[in-house]
Formats: structure tokens, C-alpha cells, sequence
């Protein structure tokens, strides 16, 4: 189904979803960012900025990779990977931490902070802090640290404070949790760097638009190399800001079919997946830190415990675009077990070489399951969002083999 609205009312929503759902104290701050936003996307000079650290900074455009081996091991359709994980610091974060480091530096904030799960945020964050010379924050769940830990050593590396958050699920929910209290506290000189497209607007719309030169590029690049679009887009999606990245450019295009790979966890259980659209699973509509979207949460309507072998894909809700996306019908989203994702992540690397990210891994054990149900000469792209440095310990515990 092709839907017609690709921009969020003055409010911030995508249909009856997203919006502003936070304290009177925050209501001024995400005006003033609001419309410093809003100008900053029509200033030529901001613009080409961003370009030029796009370019000279994180390495961009990625290659849009045919991968022959895997393809020829799921059977079917062609298989070409949009290579997010080559971008600098090793995922696609960094596209929407320069545009807003920039925006930041255009306000006059001094200070910024920002979440992170997996860490990946967190670490592009404290990237553009150190390129530009700003006192960074991290919040980071405490289990999260543990599992992560060799991102949180990078962090550190770069300059940046990291907070544990020992409170609730220890994990990135807890983190958001604590930036928008620090953000309350702090907002005369402080930018909160939010990593993923949820949130109360105008983030949802500043961080998709921010990702979507992802999906702009693999436009240009599969037109280059195959004369024609592919026939189906598949990417991980934990907050969104991937997925919604690649799938944006495409939302016209009808004859482009597009697939969000949630966390499936270990069962079907509330608390032992992070599937939002998953009804049976606790998944149903409900505003958690400042929108209106999906929630897993229980029948008391109290926000689900989640869990995914992925630090990224954790997050009870998903951003607000994706849930007008999933009712219209234009965005199909399914889930991928911990189990799958664990043998996709060893397949690509056996195969091509290449070590995802567990998150991206979801992406890739979706995309063979349905690669083999196409036709040869029909085209699939999967948003390879992230290189898998960091979960090496985890899919080694995963595994049953000593930690590194």
C-alpha cells in the first residue's frame, strides 16, 4: 500500500502516532530545537557542512555490495548489502550524530549528551564531541556496559563520560530515562543527542532525515549497477533510525517492497522478545519517553521487560513512523530469534568475509529465509547497519565458547 504522508503534522505526528509527551520543563527546549532545525535543513551552508563530513569525515557513500556467496547459499534471489558497517566508527550512527553535532554547535550548546545501547550511539557520539571540542555524556545501562564493554573502553578513549544507569532493566530504556532527566536539569547549555528515530518530536523526523542519505545512496547505486530498483528492502529495526534511513526514499516507489526485522528473542512470552507488532506478545499502542507508538507492555498497561542476544534491538517501543508504516500496510514487520541471528552472524562471515553486527545479523537470517522464496532475477538489499567488533564476546557466550 503506498502511503501518502511522508511528513508529521506541526505536532509531530505520523497519523495518530508520535508527538510531544513530556514535562512542561521540556516543552521550550524542543520548541527552540524545533526551530532551529527547521532553519538549519534550509540553510545551504548547513547543508553542504553535513555533506562534506558525510564525505571527507565518515567515509561516505558506502558500497552497495553484491554478496555472490551468500546468495548462492540461500538460493534464489540476488542479495546486495548496503555496507553501513564501513562508515567511521563502524555503523551508520554516525550520519545522524554529525547533523546533529552541527545543529548543537549552531545553538550554542556546550555540553551534549545522549543514550546508547549497543554502544555505537554512544560511541559516534563521543566522535563528534571530540571532532568539535564538546564535553560529552553517556547514559548507558549498567547490563548493557557489561555486555558492551569493549564500547565503552572506545568511548572513554575518545573523551567521553560514561554514566552506568543500575535502575530498571539495566538497559537502554533506563538510559533514555536518564539523558531526558539530565536534559531537564541542564537545559540552558546542554544538547541531548538522541540516537534513534523515537522520541518526542521533532527527533523522529531530524533522525530519519538525517539516516536517509542511506537509502538515498542505494537508490543511485543499485540503478547504476542493475538498471532498475530492487524488488524488496529488509533492515534491523530496534528505535528505527536504519531501517527508517533506508526505507524512506523508497516509500513511493510501489513496486518496492520493504521488511523490518524486530527481535524475536528466545519464545514468544512478554519479556522474553522485543517484537512490538507482535500482539500476542504485549505489543499494542502506548506513549513511552515523550511519543505515542508501539509498547510492549503488560495488561496493566506497565512497560514490559524485553530481551533480545542484541543490545540494540532491546527497546520496548519503536519510533512512530514505523508504527503509521506497520498500520498502513506499506512496511511489513516480522521478527528473527536469537538463534537465527546467531547462526546469520556466522554464515556471513564464513561466506563473505564479512562480521556484522548481531543487530544487522537479524536483518541477514530474515533476508535468506526469504531470498529462497524469489526468483533468481528478482533483487533483495539488506541495510547492513553495523560491523560486529562489539558482540564477539556475546555470540562466543552464545555459542558456548570461552569469552575473548
Amino acid at each position: 500500500m503506498k502511503t501518502k504522508i511522508t511528513l508529521p503534522d506541526q505536532l509531530g505526528h505520523w497519523g495518530p502516532y508520535g508527538g510531544r509527551f513530556v514535562p512542561e520543563t521540556l516543552m521550550a527546549p524542543l520548541e527552540e530545537l524545533t526551530a532551529s532545525y527547521l532553519a538549519a535543513r534550509e540553510d545551504a551552508d548547513f547543508k553542504s557542512q553535513h555533506e562534506a563530513l558525510l564525505r571527507g569525515y565518515s567515509g561516505r557513500p558506502t558500497p552497495l555490495f553484491r554478496a555472490d556467496r551468500l546468495t548462492e547459499h540461500a538460493g534464489g534471489a540476488s542479495i546486495y548489502l548496503k555496507r553501513e558497517d564501513l562508515s567511521h566508527t563502524g555503523s551508520h550512527k554516525i550520519n545522524n550524530t554529525l547533523g546533529q553535532i552541527l545543529l548543537a554547535r549552531r545553538m550554542g550548546k556546550r555540553r551534549v549528551i545522549a543514550e546508547t545501547g549497543a554502544g555505537q550511539h554512544g560511541v559516534a557520539t563521543a566522535t563528534v564531541c571530540a571532532l568539535f571540542g564538546l564535553d560529552c555524556v553517556v547514559y548507558m545501562g549498567a547490563k548493557d556496559m557489561r555486555r558492551q564493554a569493549l564500547n565503552v573502553f572506545r568511548m572513554e578513549l575518545l573523551g567521553a563520560e560514561v554514566r552506568a544507569v543500575s535502575s530498571g532493566s539495566q538497559t537502554l530504556k533506563d538510559a533514555i530515562n536518564e539523558a531526558l532527566r539530565d536534559w531537564v536539569t541542564n537545559v540552558d547549555d546542554t544538547y541531548y543527542l538522541l540516537g534513534s528515530a523515537l522520541g518526542p518530536h521533532p527527533y523522529p523526523l531530524m533522525v530519519r532525515e538525517f539516516q536517509s542519505v542511506i537509502g538515498h545512496e542505494t537508490r543511485a547505486q543499485i540503478l547504476e549497477q542493475t538498471g532498475r530498483l530492487a524488488d524488496l528492502l529488509i533492515a534491523c529495526v530496534g528505535g528505527g533510525s536504519n531501517s527508517i534511513g533506508l526505507f524512506h526514499p523508497f516509500l513511493d516507489d510501489e513496486s518496492v517492497r520493504m521488511i523490518g526485522v524486530e527481535a524475536g528473542g528466545r519464545g514468544t512470552k512478554l519479556g522474553e522478545h522485543a517484537a512490538r507488532f507482535n500482539n500476542r506478545g504485549g505489543g499494542r499502542p502506548g506513549v513511552l519517553q515523550g511519543t505515542l507508538s508501539y509498547v510492549l507492555q503488560d495488561e496493566q498497561g506497565q512497560i514490559a521487560a524485553t530481551h533480545s542476544i542484541s543490545a540494540g534491538l532491546d527497546y520496548p517501543s519503536i519510533g512512530p513512523e514505523h508504527a503509521f508504516l506497520h498500520d498502513s500496510g506499506r512496511v511489513q514487520y516480522l521478527s528473527v530469534s536469537d538463534n537465527e541471528a546467531l547462526e546469520a552472524f556466522q554464515t556471513l562471515a564464513r561466506l563473505e568475509g564479512i562480521i556484522p553486527a548481531l543487530e544487522s545479523a537479524h536483518a541477514v537470517a530474515h533476508a535468506m529465509k526469504v531470498a529462497r522464496k524469489m526468483s533468481r532475477d528478482e533483487i533483495l538489499i539488506v541495510n547492513l547497519s553495523g560491523r560486529g567488533d562489539k558482540d564477539v564476546n556475546t555470540v562466543a557466550e552464545g555459542l558456548g565458547r570461552s569469552t575473548l
